[in-house]
């Protein structure tokens, strides 16, 4: 899969803006399929099997919370999908509740086209380059995490992690028990940064910790998170 041969899902009912996204983003090369709704998109993407959905927050019948839920919690799915999730609202609780459900990223209405572009490319370039990996596999405690295979085990048992959260541990885990600050796992994992940076980087690590242990990863407080190499194995 590369860039140009993408395949994206809008999610939007309101017609004049998904008519927007689905013209600039074909306009960029990408293939581009338009859901009005939640129980559409599902479908839709079932038949698609997308790289990438763009899903707005605010749907009717079903939110773009539980469509979010449902897809990533699809049986069959080969390969991963990522999720930039759109919202009109600037409530802190709502992102990241948005985020907790496996969004990868998201964006506050109104946006900028060229912004919206360069936040798609930037999630399909992270899912390109993990794709290629061929990094050996890094354990934490009884916490493993395969880069060729993009999955992680804990205790033997698989954990579905979304491509944002696999992303963020493995830049954690690659060095061990070393601080990383929000600022450069910004940089290194999502590749950008805005006025709520601070508070995706905390609400993917409290996705981690749930899915994983909450001792796998500590707080620095005042600089950001680090890596535990070996985490006392929790119940």
């Amino acid at each position: 899969m590369t860039q140009h041969t993408a395949t994206i899902v809008v999610v939007e009912d309101e017609a004049p803006i998904a008519a927007a996204i689905a013209a600039r983003l074909r306009s960029e090369g990408f293939r581009v399929e338009v859901a009005p709704d939640g129980r559409t998109a599902l479908e839709l993407c079932r038949r698609v099997r997308p790289d990438l959905m763009v899903l707005d927050l605010m749907l009717p019948e079903m939110d773009g919370l539980e469509v979010c839920r449902r897809v990533l919690a699809g049986p069959g799915r080969d390969a991963p999908i990522a999720v930039l999730m759109l919202t009109a609202r600037d409530d802190e609780t709502d992102l990241l509740v948005g985020l907790g459900v496996g969004a990868d990223d998201y964006m506050t209405k109104p946006f900028s086209p060229r912004e919206l572009v360069a936040r798609v490319r930037a999630l399909l370039r992270r899912m390109e380059r993990a794709a290629g990996s061929a990094a050996p596999a890094v354990r934490l405690g009884d916490v493993e995490l395969d880069p060729a295979t993009r999955r992680v085990r804990r205790a033997g048992e698989e954990v579905h992690l979304t491509p944002t959260e696999f992303d963020l541990l493995a830049c954690l885990a690659v060095r061990p028990d070393v601080v990383h600050s929000r600022e450069e796992l910004l940089l290194k994992v999502w590749g950008h940064r805005d006025g709520y940076s601070a508070r995706t980087v905390d609400s993917h690590v409290q996705a981690l910790r749930r899915k994983l242990r909450p001792e796998l990863i500590r707080t620095v407080h005042g600089i950001g998170y680090a890596a535990h190499a070996d985490p006392e194995p929790g119940p």
